[in-house]
């Protein structure tokens, strides 16, 4: 089954549009985790195991794995999510951007060691750094167009030769001409409304989106929601990650995770 193929069967088991974005900050773990050789492993399953219900995906970012040299417990967890919730697809969020032989190994490693069913990537440095991840045809390729943080505007503003703004510009050319295997998505942000609806009248229905900013980034989901969705009220996994993992700090983080995650699926869905 491709990517495509399992998100669009999440969003339909699952009746959301929510991906829970898994970012582990220690330092921010209840007490009973603290010291835990595993503490990072034991978090994010418990985190998923409160919110899959609530979910179409899980986003691991693999820096807040790699920092702490928890790599290993990054591929436990993914696994966990493969063994315990199938049809939740993950979504590795690492944006890398090289080419070549490179290229061809952060693929191995995010499709062949986590075995990821996604993988963010960057597209400055063009099509050949893209085609080492488009040639796993089964997978999908999650491209930065017009990303939540404030910054992005210095380059993604930028007006080619025809006027159009580069992430214009960028979500053209994931849905006419990169898009080869058909699963391709594109990474904009929830903090941009008016830019989240050109992109999507851009490409159309077909690819969808990978929508943070929500939560702690102050997106409005309701703007979110009519700005990206498709005309089947789908084609998005809205991410939001603090919101949800540091819904409390107490004894009843759990409990206030899936609490979180319920109560932002049915915004959603309201808006849907």
């Amino acid at each position: 089954m491709t990517f495509l193929n399992r998100l669009e069967n999440a969003w339909t088991t699952s009746g959301s549009l929510l991906q829970v974005g898994l970012d582990p900050d220690p330092q921010r773990f209840p007490r009973e985790l603290q010291g835990q050789p595993d503490a990072i492993f034991q978090f994010c399953r418990a985190i998923v195991d409160a919110t899959a219900e609530f979910a179409c995906s899980f986003k691991p970012q693999i820096a807040y794995f790699a920092a702490h040299r928890a790599e290993d417990q990054l591929e436990a967890l993914c696994r966990h999510i493969r063994d315990t919730y199938p049809d939740r697809p993950i979504v590795m969020d690492a944006k890398r951007g090289d080419i070549g032989s490179t290229a061809e190994n952060y693929a191995r490693e995010a499709f062949e060691r986590y075995n990821a069913d996604a993988l963010t990537v960057s597209p400055y440095m063009g099509l050949d750094s893209i085609e080492p991840y488009l040639a796993w045809s089964d997978r999908g390729v999650i491209v930065l167009c017009r990303t939540s943080n404030p910054g992005g505007s210095d380059l993604q503003f930028l007006k080619m030769e025809d006027g159009q703004p580069l992430y214009l510009h960028v979500a053209g050319l994931v849905a006419d001409k990169w898009n080869s295997a058909g699963q391709c998505g594109l990474v904009v942000g929830a903090t941009f409304p008016n830019e989240l609806a050109a992109v999507r009248a851009r490409i159309g229905d077909a690819v969808p989106l990978l929508v943070p900013g929500i939560g702690a980034q102050g997106g409005d989901v309701t703007a979110t929601v009519r700005a990206g969705a498709n005309k089947a009220g789908a084609g998005m996994m809205i991410n939001s990650s603090r919101a949800i993992l540091y819904a409390s700090g107490g004894d009843d983080w759990r409990d206030a995770a899936a609490i979180a995650a319920r109560g932002l699926r049915d915004e959603i869905n309201a808006v849907r």
